[in-house]
This record gives C-alpha cells, structure tokens and sequence, in this order.
C-alpha cells in the first residue's frame, strides 16, 4: 500500500510537472518556422536576466489567451547564454510558470540573426514581433510592451485580415 500511494505521488508530480520542451534552433530554423505559420504569432525575444522581459511575458500570455479562438500562438525565444540551456532555462520557465511555444536560440552573433528578424533591430531586448503570414500583417517593437499595448496589438494581429 505504501508503494502504490509513493507510486501515485511520483505519478501525480510528473504529470503536473512542467512538461514543455525548450527547442534549440538556428535563426534560420526559426525563421523557417515563422514562414511557414498558418496563424498569428507574437514572437517574444527574451532572456531570464533581463527584467523588462521577464516582467512583459505575463501580459504577453494574458493577451494572447484572449485570443485563443483566433489560434495565436506565443513563441518565447530565449537569448541567454548557452550555459543556461537546458536546465537553467527550463528551472526559470517552470517557476515562472510561464505558458508558451518555447525556443532557445542557438546564435552568439547578433549581428548577422537580429537583421532575419527585422532589419531594424540593433539587438536589444525585449523585442516582440507580431506576425500574420495570412494577411501580411507585421509589426516589430525593440522595447518593452506596456500591459495596456499587449491586447489592442493582438486585436490589430488577428483583424488584419477581416
């Protein structure tokens, strides 16, 4: 009996656990990855050391969930350095508990990736890019959002096409 209840906990833990997986890519495969969408995407470059970021990914979940029956999908890419990938990133995601498609972007010169992106970009974060390949819409900000700007951005996101 003893077994089965520490079987069922461990079980429980598991399953309530954070189960996402942080995918490792190449710019080129991101940017693949946004090419080929068939719905709205609100692209978060981010890391777990820069404050502004960490504390506009919230809004950014909450908009998003707003507007879940319009499929837009919230792609979290982390900038942070290699030592935290995988472990030091996935801890941060699951105390956070933050809610997204995940991605680690395997590139050290900003250079060359930051222009892929959008060709304005210098490099700083956070940087958000909202993106409809459907209807054409896009729009990138090398700032943080302000909670009140995440919504009506989003509604510009999904309505473009209407």
């Amino acid at each position: 009996m003893k077994r089965a209840v520490i079987l069922l906990f461990f079980i429980i833990i598991g399953f309530t656990g954070f189960s996402q997986s942080i995918r490792k890519v190449k710019i080129d495969e991101l940017i693949s990855y946004i090419d080929s969408s068939d719905h709205p995407l609100v692209i978060s470059f981010w890391a777990t050391w820069c404050a502004p970021c960490v504390e506009e990914i919230p809004w950014l979940q909450a908009g998003v969930e707003k507007f879940k029956n319009e499929k837009v999908e919230l792609l979290l890419v982390s900038l942070d350095f290699d030592k935290e990938y995988p472990k030091g990133l996935k801890d941060f995601l699951q105390k956070k508990n933050f809610r997204a498609s995940f991605f680690w972007l395997d590139e050290s010169n900003a250079d060359q990736f930051c222009p892929k992106v959008d060709e304005k970009w210098s490099g700083g974060i956070p940087a958000t890019l909202f993106i409809n390949k459907q209807t054409g819409y896009r729009k990138f900000f090398e700032r943080q959002l302000t909670d009140r700007q995440v919504e009506p951005e989003i509604k510009w996101l999904v309505a473009s096409g209407k």
